[in-house]
């Protein structure tokens, strides 16, 4: 944790594709909040495909060093199709793996909010999304992505085959039900447990731990879905949820089914911590290497991920606030990047979006 008196350490991973770019924006806006009076300290490493073209490896050490000894980390994105002839073990992606196992990333925690001046670039009817403000709680360093035994082996018929392996423990689900009650608390009062507990016994145990804790949270109203049906129900009345806790693949699949329903993925922030607030902050969009170097990334994501930053891990709820409405002061203006423009509609460059946010500031 941050001590008192001391600057706000920040490890920025800009990655590759857009990453740089996204990261250069939100860099002018942690400018502005230095020229404010905030006293920010910003170091910058490679990660993903950068991190291996620098040093042989997606997470190199001194990355991971920096992102050690900082208070937060503010990441862009990675990958990119000329690392896809890679070995696994020397991917993109295993760079974000390996810093969230290596700090204890647990909690990801990934809010679809609909801006008002956003209602028309869903893709469900205004009706159906406006005032739309879902927070997703999907644990994040457990479950079939990193469950063991894992691999491929060949059949008794000869035939190839893939394995791998769902599991939880008690703890890691207890942990992650936690941050969903606590957050649900401070939210809307309503918690929705999804599993898939008529078929898997990792859900009946999720089922059962989250039930049982409970009872220490009677002020928040538990509630248990199946994820075939909350997959449904986010498409059909999503504005029926308040907060969602789910484990790692389900969170995967329905964070993104909900960045749909807030207009754009290029809209959606999000924030992975670690049991005592330190965090790693990044959008939930990739790297988008058809776009990489075309001024043509939304950094709005980027940024509301640098609000979500000062709000988790430095409980500066004012800066964030400050940073959210700055966001929506410039969609209100009109402002718009290819990814949320009606047909028609001028086009803003990231450069030009990152500019207004600051002015707006």
């Amino acid at each position: 944790m941050k001590l008192v008196g001391t600057p706000m350490k920040i490890a920025l991973l800009p990655g590759d594709g857009i990453g740089p770019e996204i990261a250069r924006e939100a860099v002018k806006v942690l400018d502005a909040l230095k020229r404010d009076g905030l006293d920010i300290a910003i170091d910058e490493a490679p990660i993903g495909g950068a991190g291996h073209d620098a040093a042989g490896h997606p997470l190199p050490d001194a990355t991971l060093a920096l992102a050690r000894a900082a208070d937060a980390i503010l990441m862009g994105a990675v990958g990119g199709p000329r690392y896809d002839t890679l070995p696994r073990a020397l991917r993109p992606e295993q760079g974000i793996l390996g810093i969230r196992k290596a700090l204890g990333l647990f909690a990801n925690l990934r809010p679809a909010m609909l801006f008002p001046e956003l209602a028309e670039a869903s893709t469900l009817k205004p009706e159906v999304v406006a005032g739309l403000d879902i927070l997703i709680v999907r644990e994040l360093t457990g479950d079939i992505y990193f469950g063991e035994p894992r691999g491929r082996r060949t059949t008794e018929r000869g035939e190839p085959e893939g394995f791998d392996t769902m599991r939880y423990a008690k703890s890691e689900i207890e942990r992650i039900a936690r941050v969903g009650f606590r957050a649900a608390q401070k939210r809307g009062k309503k918690l929705t447990s999804v599993d898939k507990a008529n078929v898997l016994d990792t859900s009946i145990l999720w089922r059962e731990v989250v039930s049982a804790l409970s009872a220490e949270y009677p002020d928040v109203a538990l509630s248990h879905m199946y994820v075939d049906n909350a997959a449904m129900q986010l498409v059909r009345a999503p504005k029926t949820f308040d907060v969602i806790v789910t484990g790692n693949l389900f969170g995967d699949i329905l964070s993104d089914e909900a960045s749909m329903l807030a207009g754009s993925i290029g809209m959606l922030p999000s924030a992975s911590l670690d049991a005592h607030g330190k965090g790693l902050y990044e959008p939930i969009h990739g790297s988008a290497p058809d776009i990489a170097g075309r001024d043509a990334a939304n950094p709005l994501a980027m940024i509301l991920s640098m609000a979500m930053m000062f709000r988790y891990t430095f409980a500066r709820e004012d800066v964030a606030a400050k940073i959210e409405r700055a966001v929506r002061a410039v969609l209100a203006r009109g402002l718009r990047t290819a990814d949320i423009a009606r047909p028609g509609e001028a086009v803003a460059g990231t450069r030009a979006m990152g500019d207004a946010v600051v002015a707006a500031l």
